[in-house]
């Protein structure tokens, strides 16, 4: 008894000076590590270009100093400048030209319309793209003549020779029936790109895809007037936003690359040998010349529906004829880096594959030999960053150190690897154009981002940013602790995991009467192939834990755990869900809940589960577990049933319902809702494009029928971020109120 007197009063003791934390300080930033921001090395290999603070310059820095050396752009000194900020660039690959962003409008999560203009950075002078409307995804031809950009669903081409003219490519583009050129709705969302055309590295030819998602069944949600901001026109009656969205099992759109003769405006149809209901992720031409000194073979990397098979095939975008030249394929799915990540360079290209059980890099020539494997052992890279044709040497990031841990690393053509940061902690790197200098950001579980420039050869150069006041802010003596911890459930499962603890609540080990026990609320996401448990400053919900850390000094423990099929432990241990995601993640955080609650500081009589996305649905599929692990839960935006989500994600993992129909119902949260244990708080947003309002609604329903009680949290026009004006302050206080009601005593 005098141990746990001991222990209360020397929590009340470092609590009464260390940092008190508030819903406003998170959504207001203070919390928020600086960081360099956006960088583009220069082709120079010297320097890099970034925009200012202001947003309303453009500067050149020198990779040796992290210096401003030059102002690429400024709005104070462009002629015919009529605005004081802008919201992005693209350089030109000359660099002689800067595309300007201004009037950016968000789409979806990775597409906007916005308005450019074409600056000269000789004369400084500035005029706009086009004079039709805003445009999407513009891009300089390599030659540095040309820009192409999508608008409405079309493909136009600017003549920069021959005063910026304008070239309309397709004509048949129509919203919701054909794209040209840029990704629909599920490719954007699963595929992780939004610009579908390409140059002929000799500036002859445009190839593009084209989306014909007519018949791809639609979606619509409601819109309302509504705040932050607000929508005037629907003051009276509400709108709605319809949209092609295909689910599991129905038509996708219908894809077909094509290739566009620049000089003679001549437009041909590739022959692409592809499955009737197969995808198209990417399109990039080799760069090769071929005997006749023409640059026009075009990598066209194809997926059956299942995601098990990729096709790489090189086409002749003259002839249109396609051979094959690689294939991969697996008996579950092939992981997203295989195909999203192929590099190609003038002679080669590389090539990332888990055949080996783990993610490697792989040397092919533009013929699609394999030359050499880049990497080996049991391990996983995690990052490419690129690949040196003279040296043989190869650069990137890997988990070799612990499946908690990154470090950059250089591999040279005989197999030797240097490691060129610490191997403690978690790093990446930003590589010059000539890979002799990379920016190094370093970060752990208790140290905020340090940025750093450094030489390849081991020197570091400057440093650009610290943090430490941060890390020193949130790590001080009186804060709350974090620390990692393993464990191995009844089926024999080692799981990683990492804790924050209230301040002065000793070790783990620390023996403390249960009737003192801590209640602890259990924080992941749980998808497959994600990775919730790292050595990095961004763990937890918030970066530097300062969600956990708020709930630390309510008196509640945070824990997070990743569960099977989960990333960074090679494809064994990720791919073991196959056919039945959410089955064996469920037991996993039922059993991390089990383990908990066998441990001397924790009350195992609350223990409580939440997460958004993926994680929202993990935590209705927990809180079905039986014996039930929870009393409590929140769930923000979860999808409910994989039959309600898209295509591409779902198959990827479950195939289709018609292959599949016992999985999608052992998988869904809305066949298990009537064993659904503990008190739960339903949160969504009724303008998500992603995970549909309707899983909520649905669930909610089917907990109805059950006769379960439940609270629930709906937000107008909101997104699956679920943020604007007053939203995230207003959800992070209903979330910590209702952790205050179900867990503190």
């Amino acid at each position: 008894m005098k141990k746990i007197v001991f222990l209360l009063l020397t929590f009340c003791c470092v609590s009464v000076w260390a940092e008190n934390l508030s819903v406003d300080q998170l959504v207001d930033g203070t919390f928020s590590p600086r960081s360099l921001g956006r960088i583009t090395p220069l082709a120079d290999g010297e320097h890099y270009a970034q925009t200012n603070s202001e947003a309303n310059a453009i500067l050149r820095y020198s990779f040796r100093t992290g210096e401003v050396v030059d102002t690429l752009f400024s709005t104070a000194t462009c002629r015919g400048c009529t605005f004081k900020r802008f919201d992005g660039y693209i350089l030109s690959p000359a660099e002689d030209r800067i595309l300007i962003q201004t009037e950016t409008k968000s789409i979806y999560r990775r597409s906007f319309t916005a308005t450019y203009y074409i600056y000269n950075v000789a004369n400084r002078r500035m005029t706009p793209l086009s004079e039709g409307g805003p445009q999407q995804i513009p891009s300089f031809s390599p030659d540095g003549k040309m820009i192409a950009f999508v608008r409405d669903n079309n493909l136009y081409l600017i003549k920069l020779m021959f005063n910026n003219a304008e070239v309309q490519v397709t004509a048949d583009g129509v919203r919701n029936e054909v794209i040209n050129g840029h990704a629909d709705w599920v490719y954007e969302e699963e595929f992780g790109e939004t610009k579908y055309y390409a140059f002929s590295a000799d500036s002859r030819m445009l190839a593009y895809m084209k989306s014909v998602e007519r018949d791809v069944p639609q979606y619509s949600f409601p819109l309302f007037a509504g705040a932050a901001p607000r929508h005037d026109e629907y003051a009276l009656y509400p709108g709605a936003y319809t949209y092609k969205y295909p689910v599991p099992g129905v038509k996708n759109s219908v894809v077909t690359v094509h290739s566009f003769d620049i000089k003679s405006s001549v437009t041909r149809k590739i022959d692409v040998p592809l499955d009737a209901d197969g995808y198209i992720p990417r399109i990039a031409f080799t760069g090769q010349t071929d005997a006749d000194g023409n640059q026009n073979q075009l990598a066209v990397v194809t997926l059956n529906r299942h995601q098990s098979r990729m096709d790489l095939y090189v086409a002749n975008a003259r002839s249109t004829v396609c051979r094959l030249a690689l294939r991969e394929e697996c008996d579950t799915w092939l992981a997203e880096p295989t195909y999203e990540a192929i590099r190609f360079y003038p002679t080669c290209f590389v090539l990332q594959s888990e055949r080996t059980g783990y993610n490697h890099l792989y040397l092919y020539d533009l013929n699609g030999t394999l030359q050499r494997p880049l990497t080996s052992g049991s391990y996983e890279v995690t990052a490419f960053y690129g690949y040196d044709e003279k040296t043989g040497d190869v650069f990137y990031q890997s988990n070799q150190p612990s499946p908690l841990r990154r470090a950059v690393y250089r591999a040279d053509k005989k197999g030797k690897v240097t490691a060129l940061t610490a191997e403690t902690g978690t790093h990446a790197a930003t590589f010059s154009k000539n890979l002799r200098y990379f920016i190094h950001t370093a970060s752990s579980l208790t140290q905020a981002p340090v940025t750093t420039l450094e030489a390849v050869g081991g020197k570091t150069l400057a440093t650009l940013i610290d943090n430490s006041a941060l890390s020193d802010r949130l790590c001080a003596p009186g804060m709350p602790t974090r620390e990692f911890f393993t464990f191995t459930t009844a089926d024999g499962v080692e799981l990683n995991g990492w804790m924050v603890k209230p301040a002065g609540s000793g070790s783990t080990s620390q023996q403390v009467n249960r009737s003192t026990g801590f209640p602890v609320v259990m924080y992941q996401y749980s998808g497959p192939g994600s990775q919730e448990v790292k050595d990095e400053w961004g763990s937890g919900f918030y970066p530097g834990m300062t969600w956990e850390c708020l709930l630390a000094q309510q008196g509640i423990v945070s824990v997070c755990v990743d569960g099977r099929g989960t990333g960074g432990r090679g494809a064994d241990f990720k791919k073991c869900t196959y056919r039945h995601i959410g089955t064996l993640e469920a037991r996993d955080q039922a059993a991390a809940a089990q383990w908990l609650a066998r441990q001397p500081y924790v009350d195992g009589s609350r223990i409580a589960i939440w997460g958004w996305s993926y994680g929202g649905y993990m935590t209705l599929m927990a809180m079905s577990e039986s014996p039930a692990p929870f009393c409590a839960g929140i769930a923000v935006a979860p999808p409910t049933d994989w039959r309600f989500y898209d295509s591409v994600y779902t198959e990827r993992f479950m195939q289709t319902p018609q292959e599949n129909g016992s999985g999608y119902d052992a998988s869904s949260a809305l066949v298990r809702a009537p064993q659904l244990g503990g008190r739960l708080l339903l949160v969504h947003g009724m303008a998500d494009d992603n995970v549909h309002f309707r899983n909520t609604a649905e669930y909610a329903e089917a907990l109805v029928q059950a006769g379960k009680q439940f609270d629930m949290q709906v937000y107008t026009n909101r997104n699956h971020s679920i943020y604007g004006g007053n939203t995230r302050r207003h959800l992070f206080n209903r979330m910590l109120d209702f952790w205050q009601q179900q867990l503190v005593k």
